[in-house]
C-alpha cells in the first residue's frame, strides 16, 4: 500500500504504527490524533527504529486530520478505553460520538479508504461506520476474531506445552463474554484438542479466551490490552496489503449469513486486495448455532441501545 493511517496514537494505535512499519506494509504510515503533539511525537520515536530495525516506511503525525489524506486504509482506535470492572458497552455512548466525528473525517479526506474498526464495542462501531458512510462490506470491517483466536492459541500452547506454529484456533460471534471459541474447529496440527488436554482443561480456556481482555485489564489497572490487539491488526492489514486471501475472523456485516442480517459480528471472512472479499459459512451443531445466537444477541441489544 501507498497509504495507511490510522486515526488514535494511543497505546493501541502505537503500537499498531511499530508492527506495520516493521513489516514494511506501506510507504507512509499517518497517524492522527486529537491531542496536539501526541501523533507527531509517536510517529518520529517510531522512525528513529528505522535503521535499526531496517524498514522504509515514512511516518506522519498531526492533529490535523488531513493527515490521512489519500489513505488507502484507515484503522481506527481511537475511543475511550475501559477501565478494570467495565464492559465494552459500558463504553459505547461515548465512542459512537467519537466515532461519528472520525468518520466524518475519513468521507472528507480519505472517502476511497476502506476501514478497519478497532474501538470497542467493535461489532457495534463496526455496524454503524457501515451505516454512517453507506459504504459496501467489503469496505468496512472490524477486528476482534484474530485477537481472540490468538489469546485462544496461546493458552492452548501454555496448557500443552507445545509449539504454538502447530496449534489453530477459531473463535466467532461478538467480541465480549459471550464470544463462541469453537473447540471442533481447533486443533494441533490436524489432531484434535481432546488428544492432549481434558474437557475440564478445554472449558477453562474457553472461559479464559472469553475473559481474556478483562484479566489483563485486572491486573494492569491503569490500562487495556495494546500489544497482542496491534499484532492481530497487523495480521489483517498484511493479508490486504499483500493480497494473501487469507481466511481470518473478522467483524463483518452480514446480509443472511448463518440466518442473521443487519448485525456485525466475527465470523470467519477471505481478506485480501478486495477487502472483506467473502464471509466463509461454517457448518455449526444446533448448540454452536445457539451459542452464535446468543452472542449476536448481546451485539443487537446494544444497537437497540444506539438507535
Amino acid at each position: 500500500m501507498q497509504k495507511i493511517a490510522i486515526v488514535g496514537a494511543g497505546r493501541v494505535g502505537e503500537s499498531t504504527a511499530q508492527f506495520l512499519a516493521r513489516r514494511d506494509l506501506a510507504r507512509e504510515i499517518a497517524l492522527l490524533d486529537v491531542h496536539e503533539g501526541t501523533a507527531a511525537g509517536a510517529a518520529l520515536d517510531i522512525q528513529e527504529t528505522a535503521p535499526l530495525l531496517g524498514f522504509d516506511t515514512r511516518l506522519t503525525g498531526s492533529h490535523e486530520a488531513d493527515v490521512i489524506a489519500g489513505a488507502e486504509l484507515v484503522i481506527i482506535t481511537a475511543g475511550l478505553p475501559r477501565k478494570p470492572g467495565m464492559s465494552r458497552s459500558d463504553v459505547l455512548d461515548k465512542n459512537v460520538a467519537i466515532l461519528d466525528a472520525i468518520l466524518d473525517q475519513v468521507q472528507q479526506h480519505a472517502p476511497d479508504s476502506r476501514l478497519l474498526v478497532v474501538s470497542n464495542p467493535v461489532d457495534v462501531l463496526t455496524w454503524r461506520a457501515a451505516q454512517k458512510t453507506g459504504w459496501s462490506r467489503d469496505r468496512v470491517m472490524g477486528q476482534a476474531g484474530v485477537l481472540d483466536t490468538s489469546r485462544m492459541a496461546a493458552f492452548i500452547a501454555l496448557e500443552t506445552g507445545l509449539s504454538v506454529h502447530d496449534i489453530q484456533a477459531l473463535v466467532l460471534g461478538g467480541h465480549g463474554d459471550a464470544m463462541v471459541p469453537l473447540l471442533r474447529y481447533s486443533h494441533v496440527n490436524g489432531i484434535p484438542l481432546d488428544r492432549f488436554l481434558d474437557r475440564e482443561t478445554l472449558d477453562s480456556i474457553v472461559e479464559r479466551t472469553r475473559h481474556g481482555g478483562a484479566e489483563i485489564l485486572a491486573l494492569k489497572q491503569t490500562s487495556s490490552a495494546y500489544a497482542a490487539p496491534a499484532a492481530a491488526i497487523a495480521e489483517m492489514v498484511e493479508a490486504i496489503a499483500l493480497d494473501r486471501r487469507r481466511v481470518l475472523p473478522t467483524v463483518a456485516l452480514l446480509d443472511g449469513e448463518y440466518g442473521q442480517r443487519d448485525v456485525a459480528t466475527g465470523v470467519p471472512c477471505i481478506l485480501g486486495q478486495g477487502g472483506m472479499e467473502r464471509i466463509v459459512e461454517l457448518d455449526l451443531k444446533p448448540e454452536e448455532q445457539a451459542d452464535l445466537e446468543r452472542s449476536i444477541g448481546g451485539i443487537r441489544k446494544d444497537l437497540e441501545r444506539l438507535q
